[in-house]
C-alpha cells in the first residue's frame, strides 16, 4: 500500500531506492547496582568503550585527506571528538558509578539525559541540535561496550538489491540502489556516505542546521530529515522515494507515481546541469541591475566551496563556530587569526564578513554561569552583550579579525545591537584593539563595520544605526522570532513563524528602504535570502544583496536573471500591504 512520510527537506533533489532499515541504534540499556569493589571495573569498562571509539574516529579524520569528500565531515568528526574528551560528560558519568554505583551504561544514559536537558534549552538552532552529536558519541561508545559496528561502516554484500514481489509490475532483472533509513547518523557514518552503496537517507530526528542536513547539502544527497517514526513505518527492501524538495517520502509508491518521479529526477538532473553553467554568469536583473549574491559560512574550510558556487565573497562567517566544543577555554588570538585568515585566502581576494560571536549565556562554553538561571536565554546575556561583558575575549577576538583583514577585505558584523550605548562601547572597543596592535606594532588592514538588523527596536531605529555603521545585515531568522514572539525551536508554535507575516515585511522594506536612501549597504542574511520564492518580493522591496548557504547561489542567480526590478517594485509593495501577504504572493506570482 502507498502512503507517504513527512520530514523536513534538507537536501534538494529525488532518490529511488531500496529501504536499507536500521532501526533506533539506541541499544536497550541495562539498569541495575554495582558493588564498591565493582566501581573501577565499570570505569574502565566506560573508558574502553570511548578509547575504541575515540581510535575509531581519529583513524577517519586522517583518512580524510584521501578522500573525495567535503570539509565539512572533518570538521564535524572534530566535534564528536570534543565531546568524547568533554570533562563534563566524563565526570558526570564517573560520579553516577562512583556515588550511586550504576552501571557503566546506566550511568552513561543517565549523563545523557542530564546533558541533553541543557541542549534543550539553548535558544541557537545550531548548539541545539548538537544534542544529536552528543546522543550519537553515547550511542557509539555503548556499541563499543557491546562489540558492535556502525551499521554504515559494516561491509555491505551487494551494492543493489533486486526487486521484490511487492513490486512485480517492474521487469525483477532491473536492480535498484539502495536508501539508508535510521534514527540519525553521526559525521562518522557520513564520511563513508559518499563512498558507500546509498543514494539517499532518511533520519527520524535531525533538523535543518543539524550535522546531518549541512552534510546532505554539502555532498549534494537527496535527504529527508526528521521524519519522526519512518524507522517505524518503514520495512526492510520497501521501494522508496526521497523528494528532498519537498521533504517528502513516498513508501512502496505506485507504478503511476514512480514513472512520476523518474521524469522529475531526470528533469532535476537536466535543471542541475543547466544551473551550473551560471556558475561564471554575472546575476544582473532582465532591466540590467547587478545583485550581490553571498555566502553563509560557518568554518574557514566553507570558504572553498562558496567560491566554488560563484559567489561574490562572504556575506556571513559565523565565528561562533570557532567557540564550540572546547573544553576549559576559548579559542585565543592565534588560533583565531589563522581561522579567519584561512577564510580570506579562501576568498582569494573576495569581500568575507565576520560577525563577532553570536553565543549567550545559555550556551556551554560559558565558564562558571549556571543554565538554570536563564528563564528565557533569547532575551538574555548573548551575542553582543555577552561580548561587552567579556571585554578580554571581546577584544582577543576583535585583533584577531583587524590582522586577518590585512591579507584581504574585511568587514565586521556586530549581532543583536539595539541600544545606543552598546553601539558606542563597541565601536570605542575596536578602537582600542587597533591601538593595542600599534603598540605591538603588528600590521593590521581596515575594516568597514557593520550591525545586524534583529530585533525590532533595531529596525525601527535604523536611521540612528547608520550614523555609527558603513552598512547593516537584516538577520531575518532572529527578526521574525522576536517580532513574532514565537521561538523558532518550540514544535508548538513553530506554525506561526512566519517570514510572510505583514510585521515582519514592513521591518524589512523599511530597513532597506532607508539604507538605500542613505546610500548604506544592506543585506539578507536568514533563510529568507535563500528562498526562492521570496527572491522577487525582495528584489521589489530594494534589496541587491543577498547571503545564503552556498548551495543555495545558482538558484537563486537563475531567479534573479528573470527579473525585471522595474515591475516588481510596485508588485511587491502590494504584497507586504495584504492582510495576508502570503495568500497574495501566491496568487499572484
Amino acid at each position: 500500500m502507498t502512503f507517504s512520510i513527512h520530514g523536513l527537506p534538507v537536501s534538494r533533489g529525488i532518490a529511488i531506492g531500496r529501504a536499507v532499515l536500521v532501526a533506533s541504534s539506541r541499544m536497550d540499556v541495562a539498569h541495575y547496582f554495582v558493588t564498591k569493589e565493582d566501581v573501577p571495573l565499570e570505569i574502565d569498562r566506560l573508558r574502553i568503550g570511548r578509547d575504541k571509539v575515540t581510535e575509531e574516529l581519529e583513524r577517519l579524520q586522517k583518512n580524510i585527506g584521501f578522500r573525495e569528500t567535503s570539509n565539512e565531515l572533518s570538521a564535524l568528526i572534530d566535534v564528536h571528538l570534543m565531546l568524547l574528551k568533554d570533562e563534563e560528560l566524563i565526570n558526570g558519568v564517573k560520579s553516577w558509578v562512583t556515588d550511586r554505583l550504576y552501571n557503566a551504561e546506566w550511568a552513561l544514559t543517565s549523563q545523557l539525559e542530564v546533558l541533553g536537558r541543557q541542549f534543550d534549552e539553548m535558544e541557537d538552532d545550531y548548539l541545539r541540535e548538537r544534542k544529536a552529536d552528543l546522543e550519537q558519541i553515547v550511542e557509539k561508545v555503548l556499541r563499543a561496550m557491546k562489540g558492535f559496528v556502525s551499521p554504515i561502516l559494516a561491509p555491505m554484500a551487494s551494492p543493489t538489491l533486486q526487486y521484490g514481489a511487492n513490486n512485480s509490475f517492474m521487469d525483477e532483472s532491473q536492480e535498484l540502489p539502495l536508501i539508508l533509513v535510521t534514527h540519525d547518523l553521526s559525521p562518522a557514518e557520513m564520511l563513508h556516505f559518499k563512498q558507500s552503496v546509498f543514494v539517499g537517507f532518511v533520519t527520524d530526528v535531525g533538523g535543518k542546521t543539524s550535522h546531518t542536513a549541512i552534510v546532505a547539502r554539502s555532498l549534494d544527497i537527496p535527504a529527508v530529515v526528521g521524519a519522526r517514526q519512518s524507522t517505524q513505518l518503514i520495512r526492510q527492501d520497501d521501494l522508496l522515494i526521497i523528494d528532498g524538495d519537498a521533504g517528502l517520502v513516498v513508501v512502496d509508491p505506485s507504478p503511476v507515481i514512480l514513472a512520476d518521479y523518474r521524469i522529475k529526477q531526470g528533469q532535476a538532473d537536466l535543471a542541475l546541469v543547466s544551473l551550473s553553467c551560471l556558475r561564471h554568469t554575472p546575476s544582473i536583473t532582465i532591466d540590467g541591475i547587478e545583485i550581490e549574491l553571498l555566502a553563509n559560512i560557518e568554518m574557514p574550510e566553507d570558504a572553498l566551496l562558496a567560491s566554488q558556487a560563484g559567489a561574490d565573497g562572504v556575506g556571513l562567517f559565523r565565528s561562533e563556530f570557532l567557540f564550540m566544543g572546547l573544553s576549559g577555554h576559548l579559542p585565543g588570538e592565534e588560533e583565531q587569526y589563522r581561522a579567519y585568515s584561512k577564510a580570506i585566502e579562501g576568498m582569494g581576494g573576495l569581500p568575507v564578513t565576520i560577525r563577532t560571536v553570536d553565543i549567550g549565556a545559555d550556551k556551554p562554553i560559558e565558564h562558571g554561569i549556571r543554565n538554570d538561571l536563564h528563564l528565557n536565554p533569547a532575551l538574555g546575556l548573548r551575542a553582543i552583550r555577552w561580548s561587552l561583558s567579556d571585554p578580554e575575549m571581546f577584544m582577543t577576538q576583535l585583533r584577531a579579525i583587524l590582522r586577518a583583514a590585512a591579507l584581504g577585505p574585511v568587514k565586521l558584523l556586530i549581532p543583536m545591537l539595539v541600544h545606543g550605548a552598546e553601539i558606542r562601547q563597541t565601536l570605542s572597543l575596536i578602537r582600542m584593539a587597533r591601538s593595542q596592535l600599534d603598540e605591538r606594532g603588528v600590521a593590521y588592514g581596515e575594516v568597514k563595520v557593520g550591525a545586524m538588523i534583529e530585533i525590532p527596536a533595531a529596525a525601527l531605529t535604523v536611521p540612528t544605526f547608520l550614523k555609527y555603521f558603513d552598512f547593516v545585515s537584516i538577520g531575518t531568522n532572529d527578526l521574525i522570532q522576536y517580532t513574532l514572539a514565537v521561538d523558532r525551536a518550540d514544535e508548538s508554535v513553530a506554525h506561526l513563524y512566519d517570514p510572510l507575516h505583514p510585521a515582519v515585511l514592513f521591518l524589512i522594506a523599511n530597513t532597506i528602504s532607508i539604507c538605500n536612501a542613505q546610500g548604506k549597504g544592506v543585506s539578507v542574511c536568514g533563510e529568507m535570502a535563500g528562498d526562492v520564492s521570496l527572491t522577487k518580493l525582495l528584489l521589489g522591496l530594494g534589496l541587491r544583496s543577498f547571503s545564503m548557504h552556498p548551495s543555495q547561489i545558482l538558484k537563486i542567480k537563475h531567479e534573479i536573471l528573470q527579473s525585471d526590478i522595474g515591475k516588481l517594485t510596485t508588485w511587491a509593495y502590494d504584497v507586504i500591504h495584504q492582510e495576508d501577504p502570503s495568500v497574495y504572493l501566491e496568487k499572484s506570482q
